[in-house]
Protein backbone atom coordinates (compact mmCIF):
# COMPACT_ATOMS: atom_id res chain seq x y z
CA UNK A 1 0.00 0.00 0.00
CA UNK A 2 1.04 3.47 -0.74
CA UNK A 3 2.12 5.63 1.83
CA UNK A 4 2.49 9.30 2.43
CA UNK A 5 5.61 10.33 3.90
CA UNK A 6 7.64 13.69 4.84
CA UNK A 7 10.98 13.42 3.98
CA UNK A 8 13.80 16.15 3.93
CA UNK A 9 15.23 16.45 0.30
CA UNK A 10 18.39 18.55 -1.33
CA UNK A 11 17.45 21.47 -3.19
CA UNK A 12 20.28 23.46 -5.25
CA UNK A 13 20.16 27.01 -4.85
CA UNK A 14 19.24 27.71 -8.78
CA UNK A 15 18.25 30.68 -10.99
CA UNK A 16 16.31 29.00 -13.57
CA UNK A 17 17.52 25.17 -13.60
CA UNK A 18 16.69 22.33 -11.85
CA UNK A 19 18.92 19.54 -10.10
CA UNK A 20 18.63 17.00 -12.68
CA UNK A 21 18.94 19.75 -15.67
CA UNK A 22 22.39 20.61 -14.11
CA UNK A 23 25.44 18.90 -15.26
CA UNK A 24 27.54 16.28 -12.91
CA UNK A 25 30.82 19.11 -13.48
CA UNK A 26 28.59 21.86 -11.69
CA UNK A 27 27.02 19.36 -9.15
CA UNK A 28 29.65 16.48 -7.92
CA UNK A 29 31.98 19.09 -6.10
CA UNK A 30 32.34 18.43 -2.59
CA UNK A 31 31.35 21.56 -1.54
CA UNK A 32 32.36 23.28 2.37
CA UNK A 33 32.71 26.71 3.53
CA UNK A 34 32.78 25.62 7.19
CA UNK A 35 35.18 23.58 8.07
CA UNK A 36 38.93 24.39 8.91
CA UNK A 37 41.28 22.00 8.46
CA UNK A 38 45.21 21.52 7.63
CA UNK A 39 47.02 25.35 7.84
CA UNK A 40 43.77 26.63 9.09
CA UNK A 41 42.27 26.46 5.34
CA UNK A 42 38.67 26.06 4.45
CA UNK A 43 39.15 22.14 3.23
CA UNK A 44 37.56 20.86 -0.22
CA UNK A 45 35.83 23.20 -2.56
CA UNK A 46 34.72 26.90 -1.26
CA UNK A 47 32.51 27.50 -4.30
CA UNK A 48 30.80 26.35 -7.59
CA UNK A 49 29.63 29.06 -9.90
CA UNK A 50 28.09 28.12 -13.48
CA UNK A 51 27.60 29.75 -16.81
CA UNK A 52 25.38 28.45 -19.98
CA UNK A 53 29.21 27.30 -20.85
CA UNK A 54 31.52 26.97 -18.08
CA UNK A 55 31.57 25.91 -14.45
CA UNK A 56 33.94 27.45 -11.98
CA UNK A 57 35.32 25.32 -9.00
CA UNK A 58 37.03 27.45 -6.49
CA UNK A 59 39.69 25.27 -4.32
CA UNK A 60 42.22 25.93 -1.09
CA UNK A 61 43.75 22.65 -2.65
CA UNK A 62 43.64 21.55 1.13
CA UNK A 63 41.81 17.84 1.30
CA UNK A 64 39.38 16.96 4.38
CA UNK A 65 42.13 13.99 4.89
CA UNK A 66 45.10 15.72 5.75
CA UNK A 67 45.56 15.43 9.87
CA UNK A 68 45.61 19.17 11.02
CA UNK A 69 49.06 18.68 12.55
CA UNK A 70 50.89 16.94 10.20
CA UNK A 71 54.32 16.81 9.23
CA UNK A 72 54.61 14.11 5.57
CA UNK A 73 57.47 11.67 6.20
CA UNK A 74 60.26 12.58 4.19
CA UNK A 75 59.17 15.14 2.69
CA UNK A 76 60.83 18.54 3.40
CA UNK A 77 57.62 20.15 1.99
CA UNK A 78 54.03 21.11 3.46
CA UNK A 79 50.64 21.50 1.98
CA UNK A 80 49.58 25.56 1.37
CA UNK A 81 46.51 26.84 0.73
CA UNK A 82 46.84 27.60 -3.20
CA UNK A 83 43.21 29.79 -3.48
CA UNK A 84 42.74 28.15 -6.69
CA UNK A 85 39.68 28.75 -9.52
CA UNK A 86 39.45 26.38 -12.12
CA UNK A 87 37.08 26.29 -15.19
CA UNK A 88 35.51 23.18 -17.02
CA UNK A 89 33.29 23.39 -20.04
CA UNK A 90 30.30 22.24 -19.71
CA UNK A 91 30.35 20.17 -23.31
CA UNK A 92 33.65 18.75 -23.72
CA UNK A 93 34.94 17.79 -26.84
CA UNK A 94 37.43 15.01 -28.31
CA UNK A 95 40.77 15.69 -29.53
CA UNK A 96 41.05 15.19 -33.22
CA UNK A 97 44.86 16.90 -33.91
CA UNK A 98 48.15 16.10 -32.35
CA UNK A 99 47.34 14.46 -29.08
CA UNK A 100 47.71 16.71 -25.63
CA UNK A 101 50.27 15.60 -23.24
CA UNK A 102 49.49 15.43 -19.68
CA UNK A 103 52.10 17.51 -18.22
CA UNK A 104 54.00 18.32 -15.23
CA UNK A 105 51.70 20.14 -12.72
CA UNK A 106 47.78 20.09 -12.19
CA UNK A 107 46.07 17.44 -14.97
CA UNK A 108 42.68 17.40 -13.25
CA UNK A 109 40.98 17.87 -10.11
CA UNK A 110 39.34 15.66 -7.50
CA UNK A 111 35.71 16.35 -6.67
CA UNK A 112 37.49 17.78 -3.30
CA UNK A 113 39.34 19.95 -5.07
CA UNK A 114 42.79 17.97 -4.80
CA UNK A 115 44.98 18.42 -8.09
CA UNK A 116 45.69 15.79 -9.82
CA UNK A 117 49.10 14.73 -11.27
CA UNK A 118 50.26 12.46 -14.22
CA UNK A 119 52.20 9.81 -12.96
CA UNK A 120 56.10 11.24 -13.29
CA UNK A 121 57.96 12.64 -10.63
CA UNK A 122 59.40 15.04 -12.60
CA UNK A 123 62.75 13.65 -12.86
CA UNK A 124 64.40 11.26 -15.68
CA UNK A 125 67.36 9.58 -15.63
CA UNK A 126 70.58 11.30 -15.99
CA UNK A 127 68.35 14.31 -16.70
CA UNK A 128 68.24 13.48 -20.44
CA UNK A 129 64.52 13.35 -20.53
CA UNK A 130 63.79 10.28 -22.56
CA UNK A 131 63.26 7.20 -19.53
CA UNK A 132 61.12 9.86 -16.99
CA UNK A 133 60.92 8.25 -13.35
CA UNK A 134 57.12 6.71 -12.14
CA UNK A 135 56.18 8.19 -8.98
CA UNK A 136 54.43 5.89 -7.15
CA UNK A 137 58.39 3.95 -6.87
CA UNK A 138 60.33 6.70 -6.68
CA UNK A 139 58.08 9.44 -4.61
CA UNK A 140 56.19 6.52 -2.48
CA UNK A 141 57.91 2.77 -2.37
CA UNK A 142 61.62 4.61 -2.53
CA UNK A 143 61.37 7.66 -0.87
CA UNK A 144 58.27 6.90 1.27
CA UNK A 145 56.84 10.35 1.35
CA UNK A 146 52.83 10.26 0.60
CA UNK A 147 51.23 10.43 3.46
CA UNK A 148 48.38 7.46 4.17
CA UNK A 149 45.95 8.79 1.32
CA UNK A 150 48.35 8.72 -1.07
CA UNK A 151 49.30 12.32 -1.46
CA UNK A 152 51.84 14.75 -0.90
CA UNK A 153 52.48 18.83 -1.42
CA UNK A 154 55.50 19.77 -4.03
CA UNK A 155 58.01 22.33 -3.17
CA UNK A 156 55.44 25.12 -3.99
CA UNK A 157 52.89 23.91 -1.09
CA UNK A 158 50.58 22.32 -3.99
CA UNK A 159 48.93 19.00 -2.41
CA UNK A 160 48.49 16.69 -4.92
CA UNK A 161 48.29 13.05 -5.68
CA UNK A 162 49.80 10.86 -8.82
CA UNK A 163 47.17 7.70 -8.64
CA UNK A 164 44.14 7.08 -7.00
CA UNK A 165 43.34 8.73 -3.63
CA UNK A 166 42.92 5.89 -0.94
CA UNK A 167 40.38 8.45 1.14
CA UNK A 168 38.53 9.71 -1.59
CA UNK A 169 36.59 6.66 -2.13
CA UNK A 170 36.51 2.95 -0.63
CA UNK A 171 39.05 1.56 -3.33
CA UNK A 172 38.41 -2.27 -1.60
CA UNK A 173 34.36 -1.78 -2.64
CA UNK A 174 34.01 -4.39 -5.94
CA UNK A 175 30.42 -5.02 -4.83
CA UNK A 176 29.57 -1.11 -5.82
CA UNK A 177 30.06 0.94 -9.36
CA UNK A 178 32.53 3.07 -8.29
CA UNK A 179 31.59 6.66 -8.29
CA UNK A 180 32.35 10.17 -10.32
CA UNK A 181 35.54 10.99 -8.71
CA UNK A 182 36.91 14.11 -10.37
CA UNK A 183 37.49 15.68 -13.85
CA UNK A 184 40.20 15.96 -16.12
CA UNK A 185 41.16 19.48 -17.67
CA UNK A 186 40.14 18.02 -20.61
CA UNK A 187 36.53 18.28 -19.16
CA UNK A 188 35.94 14.41 -19.27
CA UNK A 189 35.11 12.68 -16.01
CA UNK A 190 37.05 10.55 -14.23
CA UNK A 191 35.43 7.16 -11.83
CA UNK A 192 37.33 5.20 -9.47
CA UNK A 193 38.15 1.28 -10.38
CA UNK A 194 34.88 -0.41 -10.33
CA UNK A 195 32.36 -0.19 -13.50
CA UNK A 196 29.72 -1.99 -15.65
CA UNK A 197 31.66 -5.40 -17.20
CA UNK A 198 29.86 -3.84 -20.37
CA UNK A 199 30.19 -0.41 -20.62
CA UNK A 200 26.74 0.14 -22.06
CA UNK A 201 24.62 -2.14 -20.11
CA UNK A 202 24.19 -0.71 -16.46
CA UNK A 203 22.49 -4.26 -15.40
CA UNK A 204 25.69 -6.20 -16.43
CA UNK A 205 28.63 -7.62 -14.00
CA UNK A 206 30.50 -5.18 -11.70
CA UNK A 207 34.14 -5.89 -12.62
CA UNK A 208 37.44 -3.85 -11.83
CA UNK A 209 38.40 -1.87 -14.91
CA UNK A 210 42.10 -3.13 -15.91
CA UNK A 211 44.21 -1.25 -17.58
CA UNK A 212 45.51 -2.32 -21.07
CA UNK A 213 49.13 -1.45 -20.37
CA UNK A 214 51.52 -3.55 -19.13
CA UNK A 215 55.01 -4.19 -18.44
CA UNK A 216 57.31 -4.11 -21.40
CA UNK A 217 59.43 -8.06 -21.81
CA UNK A 218 62.80 -6.00 -22.03
CA UNK A 219 66.71 -6.79 -20.64
CA UNK A 220 67.86 -3.50 -20.58
CA UNK A 221 66.44 0.32 -21.61
CA UNK A 222 67.83 0.64 -24.80
CA UNK A 223 64.79 0.82 -26.93
CA UNK A 224 61.72 3.31 -25.85
CA UNK A 225 57.97 1.87 -26.23
CA UNK A 226 57.19 2.62 -29.71
CA UNK A 227 59.76 1.50 -31.35
CA UNK A 228 62.60 4.16 -31.51
CA UNK A 229 66.18 2.58 -31.12
CA UNK A 230 68.50 4.40 -28.82
CA UNK A 231 71.69 6.20 -28.81
CA UNK A 232 74.12 4.49 -26.68
CA UNK A 233 74.12 8.28 -24.75
CA UNK A 234 70.23 8.18 -23.91
CA UNK A 235 69.76 4.24 -22.83
CA UNK A 236 68.26 4.06 -19.33
CA UNK A 237 69.57 2.33 -15.96
CA UNK A 238 70.24 -1.44 -15.95
CA UNK A 239 67.33 -3.70 -15.25
CA UNK A 240 67.31 -5.04 -11.61
CA UNK A 241 67.57 -4.50 -8.06
CA UNK A 242 67.84 -0.72 -7.16
CA UNK A 243 71.43 0.73 -6.30
CA UNK A 244 73.34 4.06 -6.38
CA UNK A 245 75.73 6.40 -7.31
CA UNK A 246 76.06 7.28 -3.86
CA UNK A 247 76.41 5.10 -0.43
CA UNK A 248 73.09 6.59 0.76
CA UNK A 249 69.90 6.48 -1.89
CA UNK A 250 68.57 9.78 -2.70
CA UNK A 251 65.71 10.64 -5.01
CA UNK A 252 68.69 12.83 -6.78
CA UNK A 253 70.55 10.17 -7.71
CA UNK A 254 71.08 9.14 -11.26
CA UNK A 255 70.54 5.19 -10.25
CA UNK A 256 73.14 2.62 -12.15
CA UNK A 257 70.41 -0.14 -11.40
CA UNK A 258 67.00 0.18 -11.02
CA UNK A 259 63.65 -2.65 -11.70
CA UNK A 260 61.31 -3.00 -14.37
CA UNK A 261 58.67 -0.27 -13.39
CA UNK A 262 60.36 2.25 -12.20
CA UNK A 263 59.99 4.40 -15.69
CA UNK A 264 57.69 5.54 -17.48
CA UNK A 265 58.97 4.08 -21.05
CA UNK A 266 59.08 0.38 -18.61
CA UNK A 267 55.30 -0.26 -19.99
CA UNK A 268 53.83 -0.20 -23.05
CA UNK A 269 49.94 -0.18 -24.46
CA UNK A 270 48.66 -3.08 -25.72
CA UNK A 271 45.35 -2.57 -27.17
CA UNK A 272 42.30 -4.79 -26.28
CA UNK A 273 44.43 -5.72 -23.38
CA UNK A 274 41.91 -4.37 -20.71
CA UNK A 275 38.95 -2.44 -20.27
CA UNK A 276 40.21 0.54 -20.82
CA UNK A 277 41.99 2.45 -23.43
CA UNK A 278 45.49 4.09 -23.94
CA UNK A 279 44.05 7.40 -22.47
CA UNK A 280 42.61 5.39 -19.61
CA UNK A 281 39.18 5.22 -20.18
CA UNK A 282 36.10 4.75 -22.31
CA UNK A 283 32.78 5.72 -23.85
CA UNK A 284 30.66 4.19 -21.44
CA UNK A 285 27.14 4.88 -19.51
CA UNK A 286 27.37 5.91 -15.94
CA UNK A 287 24.24 7.01 -13.21
CA UNK A 288 25.53 10.60 -14.02
CA UNK A 289 25.58 10.21 -17.62
CA UNK A 290 22.59 8.08 -18.83
CA UNK A 291 23.13 9.40 -22.40
CA UNK A 292 27.02 7.90 -22.43
CA UNK A 293 30.00 9.68 -22.03
CA UNK A 294 33.69 9.10 -22.17
CA UNK A 295 35.05 8.65 -19.47
CA UNK A 296 38.49 7.97 -17.35
CA UNK A 297 39.18 5.07 -14.83
CA UNK A 298 41.53 4.88 -11.91
CA UNK A 299 43.30 1.55 -12.62
CA UNK A 300 43.78 -0.74 -9.50
CA UNK A 301 45.02 -4.32 -8.80
CA UNK A 302 46.19 -6.74 -6.16
CA UNK A 303 49.73 -5.56 -5.73
CA UNK A 304 52.65 -6.89 -3.17
CA UNK A 305 55.13 -4.27 -1.95
CA UNK A 306 56.77 -3.11 1.19
CA UNK A 307 53.54 -1.78 2.55
CA UNK A 308 52.24 -4.98 2.10
CA UNK A 309 49.77 -7.05 -0.16
CA UNK A 310 46.69 -5.24 -0.94
CA UNK A 311 44.27 -3.74 -3.88
CA UNK A 312 46.29 -0.64 -4.67
CA UNK A 313 47.13 1.33 -8.15
CA UNK A 314 48.55 0.58 -10.83
CA UNK A 315 50.01 1.95 -14.06
CA UNK A 316 48.96 4.48 -15.58
CA UNK A 317 46.84 5.26 -12.58
CA UNK A 318 44.57 8.29 -13.99
CA UNK A 319 45.07 9.38 -16.94
CA UNK A 320 47.52 7.88 -19.91
CA UNK A 321 50.32 9.80 -21.10
CA UNK A 322 48.00 12.05 -23.14
CA UNK A 323 44.40 13.43 -23.33
CA UNK A 324 41.57 11.89 -24.68
CA UNK A 325 39.75 15.16 -25.01
CA UNK A 326 40.73 18.69 -26.59
CA UNK A 327 42.22 20.99 -23.40
CA UNK A 328 42.16 24.72 -24.41
CA UNK A 329 45.10 26.60 -23.01
CA UNK A 330 42.24 29.68 -22.55
CA UNK A 331 40.33 27.90 -19.97
CA UNK A 332 43.98 28.79 -17.82
CA UNK A 333 44.09 25.17 -15.98
CA UNK A 334 47.01 23.99 -17.17
CA UNK A 335 50.95 25.12 -17.94
CA UNK A 336 53.13 27.44 -15.34
CA UNK A 337 50.72 29.61 -13.10
CA UNK A 338 47.88 28.59 -14.10
CA UNK A 339 44.68 27.58 -12.09
CA UNK A 340 43.95 31.41 -10.72
CA UNK A 341 41.09 32.12 -13.26
CA UNK A 342 38.76 34.88 -13.02
CA UNK A 343 35.16 34.68 -13.60
CA UNK A 344 34.72 37.48 -16.19
CA UNK A 345 30.79 36.58 -17.15
CA UNK A 346 27.48 36.59 -15.27
CA UNK A 347 27.40 33.22 -13.78
CA UNK A 348 25.14 31.84 -10.97
CA UNK A 349 26.31 29.95 -7.30
CA UNK A 350 25.95 26.43 -6.61
CA UNK A 351 24.99 25.88 -3.56
CA UNK A 352 23.60 22.76 -1.52
CA UNK A 353 21.26 23.85 0.72
CA UNK A 354 19.11 21.00 3.42
CA UNK A 355 15.90 23.44 2.45
CA UNK A 356 12.58 21.71 1.77
CA UNK A 357 9.72 19.39 2.79
CA UNK A 358 8.33 17.28 0.54
CA UNK A 359 5.23 15.19 1.08
CA UNK A 360 5.59 12.16 -1.64
CA UNK A 361 3.56 9.48 -2.28
CA UNK A 362 5.96 6.26 -2.60
CA UNK A 363 5.54 2.97 -3.13
CA UNK A 364 9.68 2.02 -2.10
CA UNK A 365 9.65 0.14 1.42
CA UNK A 366 13.94 0.56 2.50
CA UNK A 367 15.49 -0.18 5.84
CA UNK A 368 18.51 0.63 6.86
CA UNK A 369 20.67 -0.76 9.52
CA UNK A 370 22.82 -0.31 11.82
CA UNK A 371 22.02 2.97 12.18
CA UNK A 372 24.54 4.63 13.47
CA UNK A 373 26.89 2.65 11.41
CA UNK A 374 31.17 2.54 12.22
CA UNK A 375 31.99 0.04 9.22
CA UNK A 376 28.36 -1.65 6.91
CA UNK A 377 25.44 0.16 5.95
CA UNK A 378 23.26 -2.74 5.08
CA UNK A 379 20.41 -1.36 2.36
CA UNK A 380 17.31 -3.47 1.53
CA UNK A 381 14.91 -1.80 -0.92
CA UNK A 382 11.61 -3.38 -1.21
CA UNK A 383 8.20 -2.36 -3.80
CA UNK A 384 8.99 -0.35 -6.60
CA UNK A 385 9.38 -1.59 -10.78
CA UNK A 386 11.49 -4.44 -10.04
CA UNK A 387 13.63 -3.67 -13.49
CA UNK A 388 13.94 0.16 -13.05
CA UNK A 389 17.01 1.28 -11.73
CA UNK A 390 17.98 2.24 -8.10
CA UNK A 391 19.85 5.18 -6.99
CA UNK A 392 21.36 5.53 -3.90
CA UNK A 393 23.36 8.84 -3.02
CA UNK A 394 25.01 9.81 0.41
CA UNK A 395 25.40 13.75 1.06
CA UNK A 396 26.87 15.03 3.88
CA UNK A 397 24.98 17.87 6.21
CA UNK A 398 26.65 20.82 4.13
CA UNK A 399 24.61 18.73 1.62
CA UNK A 400 27.40 18.05 -0.60
CA UNK A 401 26.99 14.53 -2.78
CA UNK A 402 29.92 12.11 -1.39
CA UNK A 403 28.98 9.56 -3.36
CA UNK A 404 26.64 7.86 -5.57
CA UNK A 405 25.83 4.10 -6.51
CA UNK A 406 23.21 1.60 -7.38
CA UNK A 407 20.52 -0.57 -5.43
CA UNK A 408 19.78 -4.25 -6.53
CA UNK A 409 16.26 -4.10 -5.10
CA UNK A 410 15.24 -7.45 -2.94
CA UNK A 411 18.65 -8.08 -1.72
CA UNK A 412 21.00 -6.66 1.19
CA UNK A 413 23.09 -4.26 -0.69
CA UNK A 414 26.30 -3.20 1.82
CA UNK A 415 27.65 0.56 1.58
CA UNK A 416 30.88 0.42 3.46
CA UNK A 417 31.28 4.23 5.47
CA UNK A 418 35.11 3.79 6.01
CA UNK A 419 35.91 6.69 4.08
CA UNK A 420 32.98 8.93 5.83
CA UNK A 421 34.57 11.44 9.02
CA UNK A 422 31.88 10.95 11.87
CA UNK A 423 28.89 13.12 11.41
CA UNK A 424 25.58 13.49 10.11
CA UNK A 425 24.88 12.45 6.58
CA UNK A 426 21.80 11.84 4.29
CA UNK A 427 21.14 9.01 2.02
CA UNK A 428 19.15 9.14 -0.37
CA UNK A 429 17.09 6.45 -2.53
CA UNK A 430 15.65 7.62 -5.90
CA UNK A 431 13.69 5.96 -8.83
CA UNK A 432 12.38 7.89 -11.41
CA UNK A 433 8.78 7.95 -9.47
CA UNK A 434 10.25 7.84 -5.98
CA UNK A 435 12.18 9.81 -3.41
CA UNK A 436 13.33 9.00 -0.29
CA UNK A 437 15.80 9.96 2.27
CA UNK A 438 17.23 9.16 5.71
CA UNK A 439 19.31 10.43 7.74
CA UNK A 440 22.48 8.75 8.79
CA UNK A 441 24.72 9.00 11.64
CA UNK A 442 28.06 7.65 11.12
CA UNK A 443 30.64 7.29 14.70
CA UNK A 444 33.66 5.27 14.46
Amino acid sequence: MNSKIIQTIFLATLAQSTFAQLSPVITCWQQNTTEIGFADALTNVQAVNYSETYAYVKTEDIPFWIPIVYDWPNNPWFAVPMNYQFRFRLNPTPNVGPETKTGYGHIGLWKNGCSIYNPKDAKSFEAEEVWFQNAWYWEHLLGETFDHCLGHPNGSGEYHTHVSPACLYDIEDSLQVSPLVGYGFDNYPIYGGYGYEDPMDTTSAIVRMKSSYRLRNITDRTVLPDGTVLPASQYGPAIGPHNSTSTNVSLDDSPLAAPLGTYMEDYEYVEGLGDLDIHNGRFCITTDYPEGIYAYFTTLDWVTDIYGTGIKPVFPFVIGTAYYGEVYAMDGNTGPNSGFVEITEPVTPYVYTVASIMEEESSLEINIYPNPVSDLLNIQVNGGNPSEAIVASVYNVNAALVNRFTIVPGIINSYKVCNLANGIYYLQVRTSTNLMTHRLVVTK
